[in-house]
């Protein structure tokens, strides 16, 4: 097992509370098209400036929370306790989130900002890490919450373009936490509407 330190709890209020700060700030179309994958339409003016730094941060907290589901995938991956088809989903996982993260530092990067750097250690409940079962859940409440962060911050983006990359890794997020669910023998889709 890995000497990092789980609380799932913790883990998942900041994985739910990274687009927290969105309805405190306004999303600018540039970081629309960067994140999009469309440089051209990336043209800042006076207006979309103004509002760079504060999409810096929010891609930032993005970015924090998609380091910390991969620094939780390897804690898995390191357990021990994975049979090898559920090790190699979960490095599959990891994988979809790596990609998450260096879309987002990448569009830091396009607005001028620093990406902010992985922690050099994350608190996880190791401890309570006991069973397949155990890591399975953990990693599904992980999901989860990415899944709610993601659905509160879709309504609230003005531009479209972000509104479909939000939503792009938001199915990304269920699909994670509908097969985990079903891994763990739950229903992997608990009830009609996600929330």
């Amino acid at each position: 097992m890995s000497s990092t330190t789980p609380q799932a709890s913790t883990t998942t209020a900041a994985r739910r509370s990274f687009l927290s700060g969105f309805g405190k700030f306004t999303l600018s179309a540039t970081a629309i098209a960067l994140l999009a994958g469309r440089d051209r339409l990336a043209l800042i003016g006076s207006a979309e400036a103004k509002t760079a730094g504060n999409d810096v941060t929010i891609l930032n907290a993005a970015l924090a929370a998609e380091q910390e589901a991969i620094a939780a995938y390897q804690v898995g991956a390191s357990s021990g306790l994975l049979q090898k088809p559920v090790l190699d989903l979960a490095v599959q996982f990891q994988g979809h989130h790596k990609e998450h993260a260096t879309a987002l530092a990448t569009t830091v990067k396009k607005l001028g900002g620093t990406p902010v750097a992985a922690k050099a250690k994350y608190t996880f409940p190791v401890e309570k890490l006991k069973t397949q079962a155990d890591v399975l859940s953990f990693a599904a409440e992980l999901e989860r919450g990415a899944v709610s962060a993601y659905l509160g911050a879709i309504p609230i983006l003005d531009d479209r373009e972000l509104a479909k990359v939000a939503a792009s890794i938001l199915g990304d997020e269920a699909m994670h936490w509908a097969v985990l669910r079903q891994a763990l023998g739950l229903p992997p889709v608990p009830s009609a509407f996600v929330s």
